[in-house]
């Protein structure tokens, strides 16, 4: 059987249900971000899974240049920092983390394990009216998956199922799927918002369908998506599925706009950056790279 084709998102609504959501799943991107790391196994699922949610959320923005930005961060845990955004369907990521102590937490950590008390910030910024929304919560749950879950709850008021899984086996690459659900937060014409009833009849009925998505079907590359939305929804009298969104790997890091950035520094300044051979590293933790920039190419007046 062909492969069904990875590296991409697609929307659904179930109008009927005033229910909406998203299906992602990365392959070869995921090989192209982790590849630039060589992160020990626990450091990719973890990454694996922010460039998932982080195409899941951001796939989601309705402006052209519009960028999702996820954050964990805490100050006493094993994962120092985890980055992940989505700008135009392109994705990149990093993780800052201490080796010596991940070493000691075995091969599957949990949540807390790596993290301690930490947070999850994910920042919305639209690129035509220029505004940002940001909202921040504990890094609570079992996986960052139910970390965003309460984030929705919490900052937007609109409860969200949310299912992330990886697969990496030797030899084949990974691969990593996620869906997202959600109740349309407009809530229903003449009726209450969910977040103030303690029941809802509609919402229910769709949640336990989701729940019954096996994770094996997300990184199914022989199962196209919409059929995964097919298996979950086909008995509703309607449900709405986008055009695909392609996704790809995309570090924005630019050897021109390094040095017009470094040239506004003062020329003494800029000495102070280069090393013995009068060359300013830049390093970008994105990509793992660092861009060789000559003093000698700033011309001086």
């Amino acid at each position: 059987m062909n492969p069904a084709p990875t590296d991409q998102a697609i929307g659904f609504t179930i109008p009927s249900r005033h229910a909406r959501g998203r299906i992602v799943r990365l392959g070869p991107v995921l090989d192209a971000v982790l590849a630039a790391h060589a992160y020990p196994p626990p450091i990719e699922r973890l990454l694996a899974s922010a460039l998932v949610l982080a195409a899941l959320l951001g796939s989601t923005l309705k402006q052209a240049d519009g960028q999702l930005t996820l954050q964990a961060q805490t100050e006493n845990g094993v994962v120092k920092l985890l980055v992940a955004d989505y700008k135009n369907g392109d994705l990149r990521g990093y993780v800052q983390f201490d080796a010596d102590r991940l070493a000691e937490l075995g091969p599957d950590p949990t949540l807390f394990g790596l993290f301690g008390k930490g947070y999850l910030a994910i920042t919305f910024d639209q690129s035509v009216t220029g505004e940002r929304y940001q909202g921040i919560v504990p890094l609570e749950g079992e996986s960052l998956a139910a970390a965003a879950e309460h984030y929705f709850f919490q900052s937007e008021q609109i409860p969200s199922v949310i299912t992330i899984t990886t697969r990496h086996e030797r030899g084949q690459g990974c691969l990593a799927g996620g869906m997202l659900l959600q109740h349309l937060p407009e809530g229903e014409v003449g009726r209450e918002r969910l977040h103030v009833r303690h029941d809802h009849a509609e919402w229910e009925h769709v949640q336990a369908l989701a729940v019954t998505l096996g994770k094996d079907e997300l990184t199914d590359d022989a199962l196209p998506l919409a059929d995964i939305v097919w298996r979950l929804f086909h008995e509703e009298p309607e449900v709405r599925v986008t055009q695909p969104t392609p996704l790809a790997k995309g570090c924005r890091c630019d050897l021109d706009h390094i040095r017009d950035v470094i040239g506004r520094f003062p020329a003494d300044e800029r000495a102070h950056m280069a090393d013995d051979d009068g060359v300013i590293g830049v390093d970008c933790a994105f990509c793992s790279r660092v861009f060789p920039i000559a003093l000698d190419s700033f011309v001086t007046h």
